[in-house]
């Protein structure tokens, strides 16, 4: 199926310009044109440019997410190549939730502290309650 680049932008979210961006960048290298200039999206560029968001979601440079799809257009010689910036691309996206993770639970401690702290109208009694409740890591 063909769209417009209006509808790639209804569908995904991202706006016209940042569409135009990503071709301009050679992002979208199979991107078709009609006689008159427009873009013409398939459902394959809607995959490019999920994948594409999610090398950016995962902290990948343009100029990175440039020469993964530049080693797509040139085939299966360059598997080995698509494979290890995939396992890198895991690994960043495990640390970046292991970050999130300790976050979450940083935040959660912190919750709970302040939600004793309301209760009991002071933080210095809060602590007391906090500790014997939480031990001293929190846990």
């Amino acid at each position: 199926m063909n769209y417009t680049i209006k509808k790639v932008s209804e569908m995904t979210g991202l706006s016209i310009p940042t569409i135009r961006y990503y071709d301009k960048e050679g992002l979208l290298p199979d991107l078709q044109r009609k006689e008159s200039g427009y873009r013409i999206f398939s459902d394959q560029d809607l995959e490019a440019i999920d994948l594409i968001e999610c090398f950016k979601e995962s902290g990948l440079t343009i100029r990175e997410i440039r020469h993964f799809m530049s080693l797509v257009k040139q085939g299966d010689a360059t598997l080995a190549e698509r494979l290890e910036i995939f396992q890198h691309h895991i690994a960043r996206l495990e640390e970046k939730l292991a970050a999130a993770q300790n976050a979450l639970e940083h935040s959660r401690r912190t919750l709970a502290f302040y939600e004793i702290a309301s209760k009991t109208g002071s933080e210095e009694s809060a602590k007391e309650v906090y500790l014997a409740r939480y031990g001293e890591a929190g846990e």
